[in-house]
Order: C-alpha cells, then sequence, then structure tokens
C-alpha cells in the first residue's frame, strides 16, 4: 500500500511536542498515550493511526495530492520501533526508574525529530537495511559467502 510521505512527517511533528512533555513531566500516563498512537499505527497502518486520521482529516485536503506516495512498510515498522521505545519507557516510569524512561524517551523523541525537521525516518531506514540483508541471504548460493 502507498501513503502520502507528508503524513507520517506530520505525525512525527505531533510525537516530538508529545515526547518532549513526556520529558519534561515524566508522565507514563502521557507515554502510554503515545504507545497507543505507535501500536495503532504499526498495527492498523498508518491510515488508521489517530495522527494519520487527523492529517488525512485537517491537513491533506488544504495541501492537496502529493507529489509521489510511497511505501508503507518502512513507516509501518518505524511505528513498531516507536512503540517497542515508548513500552520501555512507559516501564522505566512506572516502576520509578525515570532514568530509563527518560532515556527511552530520549531515543524516540530523537528519531521523530529526525522525520519531522530533516525527513530522516531513522525506523524506515533500519526497515530498509534489513531487507536489504534478507535479499542477500535469499540470493546468495551455497558456495558464496552473503557478505562479499
Amino acid at each position: 500500500m502507498e501513503i502520502d510521505p507528508r503524513g507520517p512527517r506530520f505525525g512525527a511533528a505531533i510525537t516530538v511536542v508529545v515526547l518532549a512533555v513526556v520529558l519534561i513531566t515524566q508522565s507514563a500516563w502521557l507515554l502510554a498515550a503515545q504507545l497507543v498512537v505507535f501500536s495503532a499505527g504499526a498495527l492498523a497502518g498508518l491510515r488508521y493511526a489517530p495522527y494519520g486520521l487527523l492529517y488525512r482529516g485537517l491537513i491533506r485536503p488544504r495541501l492537496g495530492p502529493p507529489g509521489q506516495t510511497e511505501a508503507e512498510a518502512p513507516p509501518r515498522f518505524a511505528q513498531a520501533v516507536g512503540a517497542a521505545f515508548a513500552l520501555a519507557g512507559v516501564i522505566g516510569f512506572a516502576t520509578g526508574a525515570a532514568v530509563v524512561g527518560s532515556v527511552f524517551t530520549a531515543l524516540a523523541l530523537a528519531a521523530a525529530f529526525l522525520n519531522a525537521a530533516f525527513e530522516f525516518c531513522l525506523g524506515c531506514q533500519v526497515y530498509l537495511f534489513i531487507q536489504r540483508i534478507r535479499l542477500s541471504e535469499r540470493t546468495a548460493g551455497p558456495d558464496r559467502e552473503v557478505y562479499q
């Protein structure tokens, strides 16, 4: 499935704000809400994630159609990575390990900031790297090393 690449960037901008507030307040509840947003994007798809719905309903009609589209799989993978970091952060904050919660939140914030500010999706790049490794493993013959 193809998506408008401006949608994930919009979602990343909102995520930056949410995660910055989490770092300031150290709120496990707010980070748990962001975990739900990440999980919805990873499991149901970006079109059905809360920020995706907001983008499609309020922002995209004002911008018009995108000049290009992109595959949905890499940003969905990035949402799953964000969910894993948010889960670790929630566990940290909820158990009183504020440093753990802050570190995982800051890592997720850094990745979201890269996407929002520079249109560089770190999770997408990891997804593509994994796909390249998987492809090279499939195409490597029995007499050929995988990493030549």
